[in-house]
């Protein structure tokens, strides 16, 4: 029993792999297709590549997907930060249940129903305000850092959570202020939470649908609005090439985030030896 069990770990490993990563490849292998037949193999061509660089319409979805995906990561990772800190460090006080009750919600609330009451509450916001006026970029940008917000929050939450305080009361020992000690100590060390809460809000931005599809008006189709559009009247190939450059930028922008914090953290592991040895 306990020889056939590496056997099947390592065959569940394969099985689970190739059920995630088969589907990706072939899209990427059939956007170098000559064919128009997205299931058809007709032989090797790039011709997809050239016809997605002069369809402006999806390249047009694609630029506003992605401002609008920089602009939430921005704003929820900053915002995220605040409310985490607030969370793992204040300890208890009045309205803490409520503010983690609000910053958690979206993490299990349906996006169907944030979606709608998001709409009606820029329906009211207009009526009462005048702002936004109608939906565009600004709703779906607001809608998607309501939502992505929470994710950052829980990820800054739980570095705080198991960060060594002795580091920071050193700094305040040695004169420095709370904010500065914010800056100099604690900013640096969660550093790696802030970057991966940054991506994941990018990315649940990038790829959501459902919530766009309540807040966006006229003229304001992203790029998960769009291909949806084109796949319910039948995948076209320039969609296979779209999603291959945009795994590939995806991919890149992973390793090379892994690379900076594989360094950063043998600096470390570095630096703390260095001590070690000359204490």
């Amino acid at each position: 029993m306990k020889s056939q069990t590496p056997w099947f770990r390592l065959s569940s490993l394969v099985f689970g792999f190739a059920f995630l990563y088969i589907p990706i490849l072939s899209l990427i292998v059939y956007s170098f297709n000559k064919s128009k037949l997205v299931t058809v193999w007709g032989g090797f061509s790039t011709q997809w590549y050239g016809k997605l660089l002069e369809n402006d319409q999806i390249l047009d979805a694609a630029w506003l997907s992605l401002r609008i995906a920089t602009v939430n990561a921005t704003g929820a990772t900053i915002i995220g930060t605040f409310a985490g800190l607030v969370l793992a460090r204040f300890g208890q006080f009045r309205g803490r249940t409520m503010l983690s009750a609000m910053t958690t919600a979206p993490l299990v609330m349906p996006d169907v129903i944030t979606g709608l009451s998001l709409l009606l509450m820029f329906v009211a916001m207009e009526q009462a305000f005048g702002w936004p006026a109608g939906r565009g970029i600004t709703t779906i940008t607001i809608a998607h850092i309501t939502l992505t917000l929470s994710y950052v929050t829980v990820i800054v939450q739980s570095r705080l959570a198991t960060l060594d305080g002795s580091l920071e009361e050193a700094a305040m020992d040695l004169g420095a202020r709370p904010a500065r000690v914010f800056l100099l100590v604690t900013l640096p060390i969660i550093a790696p939470a802030l970057v991966s809460g940054w991506l994941l809000a990018f990315t649940i931005s990038l790829d959501d649908l459902v919530i766009a599809s309540f807040v966006s008006g006229p003229g304001s189709s992203t790029l998960p609005m769009l291909i949806y559009s084109k796949v319910r009247l039948g995948v076209s190939p320039d969609i296979n090439a779209l999603a291959t450059i945009m795994v590939g930028l995806v991919s890149l922008g992973v390793m090379i985030t892994g690379y900076l914090m594989f360094r950063r953290e043998r600096l470390r592991q570095r630096d703390m030896q260095l001590a070690s040895s000359a204490a």
